[in-house]
């Protein structure tokens, strides 16, 4: 009984920090709507002008095409650069293994701008600045150190005597590795992927250095938008990004507790 009042002080608790997390977020949505031409809130009147001005305008429907291709790309390419390295990282024993991890996930440590500088000094002398390879590249090496630990959670808990069985049985590496690993670290190579993809997608300080009139990726688009006139379509992208995401989240919530089941 005396733990009844405390377990309903935490929901309460937990209830008003969720609310104050996402309270910024659902702002936008009613904002989306918002007849005049400003970003006040509450908002005036009701239109869908914006929403029809993100799909007409070339300059947002180009970026935003041009963010979907780079971050569909780097998606694969770094679930696979990431879960490779989890896998030979998680069969070395000595302790240059821990060095290389450190190495690895070095792009989440290092302040974005820091990198940024780095790679458009780099780019200028290979001619990637402003590019699809080097949009590709540069997310890449930011995208992976997030496949490397999520895969990498998923390997602490395998078991390897399952292998090991495999083996005995006259299965080789190829074989055992897709019928037995696969399918057990499959749930973090698809974490990794959707953080992947969503670091790509919503990456905003390489792409400032890297961009260029050609190839402008959304968030780049997002910014010049509100740093130049204020443009309240960026609330219609802001709403469209929340559902699709939360929609892509329920998804995958779901899936994975019928996995579960």
């Amino acid at each position: 009984m005396t733990m009844k009042p405390f377990r309903i002080i935490l929901g309460l608790f937990c209830l008003l920090v969720a609310i104050w997390l996402v309270l910024p977020t659902l702002v936008i949505i009613p904002m989306s709507f918002n007849e005049k031409k400003s970003l006040a809130f509450p908002p005036s009147g009701f239109t869908w002008h914006w929403y029809e001005n993100f799909f007409t305008n070339p300059d947002w429907s180009s970026s935003f095409f041009n963010s979907l291709r780079v971050a569909a790309i780097v998606a694969v390419t770094a679930t696979i650069v990431g879960t490779l390295a989890a896998l030979g990282l998680s069969r070395m024993k000595h302790a240059g293994a821990g060095i290389l991890r450190a190495i690895l996930i070095t792009p989440m440590v290092v302040p974005g701008v820091v990198l940024a500088i780095g790679i458009y000094a780099v780019y200028l002398n290979y001619q990637l600045v402003g590019t699809t390879l080097g949009f590709v590249i540069a997310h890449t090496m930011l995208a992976v150190p997030f496949v490397l630990i999520a895969v990498s959670a998923s390997l602490e808990v395998f078991d390897v005597r399952l292998e090991t069985a495999a083996a005995s049985l006259g299965a080789n590496r190829l074989t055992t590795f897709r019928t037995i690993t696969l399918p057990l670290i499959l749930p973090g190579i698809l974490s990794g992927l959707l953080f992947a993809f969503v670091t790509s997608f919503d990456e905003i300080i390489v792409a400032l250095f890297i961009t260029s009139p050609y190839l402008k990726t959304l968030p780049v688009q997002i910014y010049t938008s509100i740093t130049r006139d204020a443009d309240p379509t960026v609330t219609a992208v802001g709403t469209i990004i929340f559902l699709a995401t939360s929609l892509i989240i329920t998804g995958g919530l779901i899936i994975g507790s019928q996995r579960r089941r």
